[in-house]
């Protein structure tokens, strides 16, 4: 998002000049005034092999199911919310006069968000049931955000829906750690984690392959051919942008379905 925004203020160079100024920075913190301290081995992990920790993450997941089906269930989302991503700039980009500056403007309004969102996530006394507040943020997240985005032809909507949609992603990222940490034995947090981390996030560059080649493949050429007087012509438009708008639609509807009736049972 960051990374959007700033190449269409000044372009690859200064996103390179960026990214390097950060990186450097969170080097030179590590280093020199982050101190991690020795701790002892455990027993349980000497001379373990990746293969038997991984091993041990993924049994130790599957003891704890509810862990393990939040973790699916973000899963989902990444995808959904990473085909979003990939289709979002075919959406705007074409029906906006300097779209790349709209692209721009509509992308900042999700870090932003993000930004407040973490500010509030800080603030909030605990919530009293996690689970419900995980799905519920991320359902009102995701279909808000999609819904906005693509039945609407105006950036100052576009950059509402963003709000909507990233605000409450600290909220569950928040709430998820805590579960993990308060769930999970401690020496087997590295291990959960790292199969955590796999399974949340391998759908992520699934998702932008899958909106990209719905993008072109499918949805751009099936809004060339159908009639004008079609229903889903006067929803998401005409011309270069209007397939993406139906993928972001429909990926609205994907998420909502199977959660919904994951939510109810929590």
């Amino acid at each position: 998002m960051l990374a959007t925004s700033l190449y269409t203020i000044g372009g690859i160079d200064t996103v390179i000049a960026v990214d390097l100024s950060t990186f450097f920075i969170a080097l030179i913190s590590l280093l020199k005034f982050v101190h991690i301290p020795t701790v002892n081995v455990f027993e349980t992990g000497e001379n373990e092999t990746l293969l038997a920790a991984a091993k041990a993450g993924l049994k130790c997941l599957n003891q704890n199911r509810m862990v393990l089906v939040l973790i699916l269930f973000l899963a989902g989302v990444n995808l959904t919310a990473s085909a979003f991503g990939a289709v979002l700039p075919a959406y705007i980009l074409p029906r906006e006069n300097g779209g790349e500056s709209v692209l721009g403007i509509v992308s900042s309004f999700a870090g932003i968000a993000m930004l407040v969102g973490s500010l509030i996530a800080s603030g909030l006394p605990p919530p009293k049931d996690r689970i419900r507040l995980i799905v519920i943020t991320m359902l009102f997240s995701l279909t808000t955000d999609n819904f906005l985005m693509s039945l609407t032809r105006t950036p100052i909507t576009w950059c509402i829906a963003q709000i909507f949609g990233y605000l409450p992603v600290p909220l569950m990222s928040t709430s998820l750690n805590v579960i993990v940490r308060s769930t999970i034995p401690t020496k087997m947090q590295g291990r959960v984690y790292s199969c955590r981390n796999t399974l949340q996030f391998f759908t992520i560059p699934i998702g932008y392959f899958l909106g990209g080649w719905m993008v072109d493949e499918i949805c751009e050429p099936f809004m060339e051919r159908i009639s004008t007087e079609s229903i889903l012509v006067k929803m998401f438009g005409v011309g270069k942008g209007s397939g993406a708008g139906m993928i972001i639609f429909f990926n609205g509807q994907i998420i909502k379905a199977p959660h919904h009736q994951q939510m109810r049972r929590w």
